[in-house]
């Protein structure tokens, strides 16, 4: 066994992984950027080394550093984690040529499987159903024999990039353009393969684990159907949707699939299953690395699969055969990411000013957060995994949702509120999932309207702040009281801007503590956390500021009539396409800003002129950040 493991991640995934090294007895060191120097898996390993400036290029994907890393600090082996370099058959075989053992699978089988081309021709020769399809260079034929729908996917990579669903045969060169622009893009290769659309699919995934002996097992299903442009965001063991000859059967074809590219350690091999008949499952991929979602297999089964992984690479033969394996209870995940679902699910970022993470009695929370940690653009905006297990199903969703309504993470906005109101959505709690029921149901779920009570709050917290201190005689024109000589108080408005700015004038009582505020409105109280000018309840939260409508009507510098371009997110800008005095048109592509791997485009609001510009590539940005001035056409020529 080892004595020492580096752990080549950050964030929850890295904390995750040095908690079971810390219970196996096994030496943990972390690797860090700048950005991370005070993160929570820095400060909870044995000991971390410094990799280099923040963006990953030069820190976590960086070989050369991550290898000098692990001699500097005596590892004899290194777990990947997920993303980053954990699917990376070069990084594999270097920390073999290395000395180091790479805790996951064998490099060549990373490869085989990273290929989805090689993948699915190699599981099929294996006897392992897949979908219908074909592939370059022969992809448009292919997709014309099948007929539409089809779905165009990059052979190289996975996570929802370059995949194009084409409904309409007469776009499908257009469609397959694009998706090699993605694909390269992303990737660095622009190879397609197309396959047969399947309408509501679900998403169902078998864990398998090997070892080095021959011995392969697989450890049941995780239904991954609830998906947001092609990302999975809650996950769940097992699915209602399988009944147990199915899940034997998809569990073979799992198993087979790892035997046939030779796999070693913990794996995932993903199905696409007809709603209507589950018995007709195909083989999608194979992960080759722990997954995200990896808690709800270990809390059913009540394995650690951090652990298997460490014992497997460490030669290990699996102490447990296939009717050792026993399903216990019900499971499931919800994500949670820097994204605000009011401004379309657009990145957030910011300083975490209040942290609560439920634990206990049935929950788990698998995070990288500290209060203080600051969530920048940089990398991947999923923060946290809140977990919970119940002895059915019913008893899980509804200790979730109870979880994620304590889930507070003021300072950043996260989708923990409408992950909780997904959960109670009337499909998922009578498990009729498919992977397009969250984009048809989004509208629903996104909290569009700030409840009166909010304001009423934001109004409380607001006044205290306005009261004066100290004892002894108080001006009484100097009390936010409304107070006047000779007549009646005055309502007193409290100037606010949540989402668009508002005049509110409180009329309900109030308790402000430096955490919290009560309110009672209309005989309700309304309980919310607070944070500097942040406010919390039922894992919602809303930024609330002062608002100033005379600073506001004069616009940025003062120019009455102005438009001020601000950042839609905290990111970089990428692209800037215009300079001050540039002429533009309504709607025209203007700068790109770039977050946790999403674009943004900002685009002129009207014809006009560029009166300022105060960004240029590679400047980072703060949300709202104003990042140029376009003065209308009609205000020149007044």
């Amino acid at each position: 066994m080892f004595d020492t493991v580096l752990v080549a991640n950050r964030g929850e995934i890295a904390v995750r992984v040095i908690r079971t090294l810390r219970s196996m007895g096994i030496r943990s060191v972390a690797v860090f950027s700048d950005a991370d120097a005070g993160a929570r898996h820095v400060r909870e390993a044995d000991t971390a080394v410094r990799l280099g400036p923040a963006p990953a290029a030069q820190s976590y994907l960086s070989t050369e550093r991550i290898l000098d890393a692990a001699a500097r600090s005596g590892a004899r082996a290194v777990h990947p984690g997920y993303g980053f370099l954990a699917e990376n058959a070069g990084f594999a075989r270097a920390c073999a040529e290395a000395g180091l053992v790479f805790i996951g699978p064998p490099a060549d089988a990373i490869a085989l499987m990273g290929d989805k081309i090689r993948a699915k021709e190699t599981v099929q020769a294996a006897g392992v159903p897949v979908v219908p399809g074909g592939r370059d260079p022969h992809l448009a034929e292919a997709a014309r024999d099948l007929g539409a729908p089809v779905l165009l996917k990059p052979s190289a990579g996975g996570g929802g990039k370059g995949m194009r669903l084409v409904r309409d045969m007469s776009t499908l060169d257009d469609e397959i353009a694009a998706a090699r622009r993605e694909a390269r893009a992303s990737f660095g290769d622009d190879t397609l393969l197309v396959e047969r659309w399947v309408d509501r699919p679900r998403h169902i995934e078998i864990q398998v684990l090997a070892d080095a002996h021959g011995n392969v097992v697989h450890l049941g299903e995780r239904e991954c159907s609830l998906q947001r442009r092609h990302q999975k965001i809650i996950e769940e063991a097992p699915s209602v949707l399988l009944d147990e000859a199915t899940r034997a059967a998809m569990g073979e074809a799992a198993v087979q699939a790892a035997r046939s590219c030779g796999y070693r350690g913990a794996g995932t091999v993903e199905f696409i299953v007809p709603g209507g008949d589950p018995s007709q499952y195909y083989f999608m991929e194979m992960n080759t690395r722990l997954q995200v979602e990896h808690p709800v297999t270990e809390l059913v089964t009540g394995l650690d699969l951090v652990e298997w992984q460490v014992r497997v690479a460490a030669g290990e033969p699996l102490s447990l055969g296939q009717d050792d394996i026993t399903l216990t209870g019900h499971a499931v995940e919800a994500r949670i990411c820097a994204e605000d679902p009011a401004r379309g699910f657009l990145p957030s970022g910011g300083t975490v000013l209040m942290l609560r993470e439920p634990q206990g009695d049935g929950v788990r929370t698998d995070s990288g957060l500290t209060e203080g940690t600051e969530v920048g653009s940089l990398y991947d905006p999923m923060l946290s995994k809140v977990i919970a297990y119940g002895p059915d199903r019913a008893t899980a969703l509804r200790k979730l949702r109870a979880a994620l309504a304590g889930t507070v993470t003021l300072g950043v906005q996260t989708n923990a509120g409408f992950l909780r109101r997904l959960l109670a959505h009337p499909a998922v709690v009578r498990g009729e999932l498919d992977t397009g029921l969250v984009e048809r149901v989004v509208d629903e779920l996104v909290a569009t309207e700030v409840p009166e009570e909010v304001y009423e709050a934001a109004a409380a917290v607001r006044l205290q702040a306005l009261e004066p201190e100290g004892g002894g005689w108080i001006d009484p024109f100097s009390v936010p009281s409304g107070w006047r000589m000779g007549g009646t108080p005055r309502s007193v408005a409290v100037p606010l801007r949540v989402t668009d700015p508002v005049e509110y004038t409180p009329r309900g009582s109030r308790t402000v503590t430096g955490d919290s505020v009560a309110v009672t409105l209309d005989g309700v109280r309304h309980t919310f956390h607070r944070a500097a000018d942040w406010l919390g309840r039922d894992g919602d939260a809303w930024h609330v500021r002062d608002h100033d409508p005379v600073a506001a009507s004069l616009g940025r510098s003062g120019h009455l009539g102005a438009d001020s371009l601000t950042a839609p997110m905290p990111g970089t800008v990428t692209v800037v396409k215009v300079a001050v005095g540039d002429e533009v048109t309504a709607g025209q592509s203007l700068l790109v800003v770039e977050a946790m791997k999403m674009e943004h485009v900002i685009s002129a609001p009207h014809a006009g002129t560029v009166a300022e510009l105060d960004v240029t590539p590679g400047t980072t940005v703060a949300m709202d950040q104003v990042l140029a001035v376009i003065t209308p056409h009609e205000e020149v020529a007044r």
